[in-house]
């Protein structure tokens, strides 16, 4: 997991278990995983940013 390598959960947040799934491309095709470096080239587009299932009137921390 990213953000444990990266010692955000751990350090920063305490761990938890994530609860939705988010998918977040670019240009239609290019998906962003988590850890992934991406060059400023490759996200020069407003990404297109999708949350999936869960209840619309909760409200979530984005991590």
């Amino acid at each position: 997991e990213p953000l444990v390598v990266g010692r955000v959960i751990g350090e920063v947040l305490d761990s938890f278990n994530p609860c939705m799934k988010m998918i977040v491309t670019y240009n239609s095709n290019r998906l962003v995983f988590n850890g992934h470096e991406l060059y400023p080239s490759a996200v020069q587009s407003k990404p297109r940013v999708e949350v999936q299932g869960g209840d619309l009137r909760s409200f979530f921390t984005l991590v």
